[in-house]
C-alpha cells in the first residue's frame, strides 16, 4: 500500500507545522512553545492529552474499539545549539539554536499520523503518541521512562523512528538487533606543577602528560578491543593554562566512547583510567577520571523489527527497505525506552539535499517530500498492529 491518499492531501498542512517548529527551536527541556504547540493540535484532533512527563513531554492517547493492546509511538522534539546558516523563510528566528537533526520533521510526521488516526480510527485498541524532550545528549528518554513513562501510558511495544541523509527519499532501513551504539563521555583531570615557561624543569608539565595520554588513548580501540567489535574512542576537548608563558598546573581531557557490547564499554572504562594513570605517572603527575554513561546501545527486538519491516515495505514497496544496514556508532536515547519495553527503530530517506549536508550541519533541513510517507508509516503501524477485527 503506498502512502495512505487522506495524509498525502494535506502534506502542505503538515509542512506548514513543520516550518513553524523549525523557524522557533528549543533545546533540551526548554522545549515549552513547542509543547504548547504540539498539545494544542493533538488536543484539536480530539485526543486525550497528558503533559509534564520530563517537564515539557506530550503524551496523546488515541482508543478505537474494544481492544485490550496498545502500542506507543515516540518523536523527539528538541533542536541543538547550533547556528543556522539557511536562507530560507522559516530559517530559525532564536540565535544560536536550530533543528540541525530533523526532530522538528519527527513531530511532524507523528502529529500527521495523530491527525489521520483520529479521523479513521481503523484500528482496535489503544495508541500512545509519545513526544519526547531532550533526546540531544541529556537524555529525555532516560527521564521519561523513570518518571512512569509506561506505568502511565502501558504499551506492548514502543516504535521509533529518525531520517537519515544520504538514504534516498523513499526507502526505509532497520534490523533487529544493535542499530545505534552507546554513547559515554569521560573527563580526565591532569594536575602536575606550574611553573615559569622559560624554566620547565621546575614543572611537572600537565599538558606533555596530558597529549601522551591522548596518543595513548588510540591504543585502546587499535589494540585493546577485538577487531570484531565496534568501538570508538575519541577525544573531543582539551583545555590547558590561560597566558603564554606560565607552565599550567592542570589540564583538562574530555571525549566520548561509543560501543555495542557491555563488556566492551566496561573495558574502554577500565582502560581510560589505566592509561591516564600509568602515563600521568610516568610524567610525575596525576590523573583522576570521571566517566559517564549516558545513552545505552539502540538494539531492536526480532519480533517488533518484523513487524515494522513489514509496514514499511506495504509503505514504500518491498525493494525500498533496506534491512541490513550498516549498524551507526552515533547514539539515540530511545534507546532507554527499548531497554523497557519491545520495539523496533527505524531510519527513513532524507535523501540529500544541496552541499550533503548531514545531520548537525548548520545547513540542514528536513526534506518535505518525506513527510506524508513518514505519517503513512506511522498511520498504517497502528492499524496492522491493532488490527480491527
Amino acid at each position: 500500500m503506498p502512502i495512505v491518499n487522506r495524509i498525502a492531501g494535506f502534506t502542505s498542512e503538515m509542512a506548514e507545522w513543520r516550518h513553524h517548529i523549525h523557524a522557533h527551536p528549543e533545546t533540551a527541556f526548554e522545549e515549552h512553545k513547542t509543547s504548547d504547540y504540539v498539545a494544542a493540535k493533538l488536543e484539536s484532533f480530539g485526543l486525550t492529552v497528558h503533559r509534564g512527563l520530563a517537564g515539557t513531554g506530550v503524551v496523546a492517547t488515541l482508543k478505537a474499539g474494544k481492544g485490550k493492546r496498545a502500542i506507543g509511538l515516540r518523536a523527539d522534539m528538541d533542536a541543538l545549539h547550533v547556528h543556522e546558516e539557511n536562507e530560507f523563510a522559516h530559517r530559525s528566528t532564536h540565535q544560536g539554536k536550530m533543528h540541525a537533526c530533523g526532530h522538528d520533521g519527527h513531530t511532524t510526521m507523528l502529529l500527521g499520523a495523530a491527525k489521520y488516526l483520529s479521523e479513521t480510527r481503523n484500528f482496535d485498541g489503544t495508541v500512545h503518541f509519545i513526544f519526547q524532550p531532550a533526546e540531544e545528549n541529556e537524555g529525555g528518554g532516560r527521564v521519561m521512562v523513570e518518571q512512569g513513562l509506561f506505568d502511565k501510558f502501558p504499551v506492548e511495544a514502543v516504535y521509533g523512528m529518525h531520517n537519515m541523509p544520504g538514504l534516498p527519499v523513499g526507502k526505509f532501513a532497520t534490523l533487529p538487533g544493535p542499530m545505534m551504539a552507546a554513547f559515554d563521555i569521560f573527563e580526565l583531570t591532569v594536575t602536575g606543577h606550574g611553573s615559569h615557561a622559560a624554566q620547565p624543569q621546575h614543572s611537572r608539565d600537565p599538558v606533555v602528560a596530558a597529549a601522551a595520554i591522548v596518543q595513548a588513548l588510540q591504543t585502546l580501540v587499535s589494540r585493546n578491543t577485538d577487531p570484531q567489535d565496534a568501538a570508538v574512542v575519541s577525544v573531543t576537548q582539551i583545555h590547558a593554562g590561560d597566558t603564554w608563558n606560565v607552565i599550567p598546573e592542570r589540564a583538562v581531557i574530555r571525549g566520548t566512547c561509543r560501543w555495542f557490547k557491555k563488556e566492551v564499554g566496561r573495558a574502554l572504562e577500565a582502560g581510560i583510567r589505566r592509561v591516564a594513570d600509568g602515563v600521568a605517572q610516568a610524567f610525575g603527575a596525576k590523573a583522576a577520571l570521571r566517566y559517564e554513561r549516558r545513552y545505552p546501545a539502540t538494539v531492536n527486538t526480532a519480533t517488533e523489527t518484523a513487524a515494522a519491516t513489514r509496514v514499511a515495505r506495504e509503505v514504500a514497496g518491498g525493494e525500498q527497505v533496506v534491512t541490513d544496514p550498516v549498524p551507526v556508532m552515533g547514539s539515540e536515547d530511545f534507546a532507554f525506552m527499548l531497554q523497557a519495553k519491545p520495539g523496533s527503530y527505524v531510519w527513513i530517506g532524507n535523501g540529500m539535499r544541496e552541499g550533503g549536508c548531514m545531520l548537525h550541519n548548520p545547513r540542514y533541513d528536513f526534506n518535505d517530500d518525506v513527510l506524508p510517507l513518514g505519517a503513512s508509516y506511522w498511520a498504517r503501524l497502528v492499524e496492522t498492529e491493532l488490527r480491527a477485527g
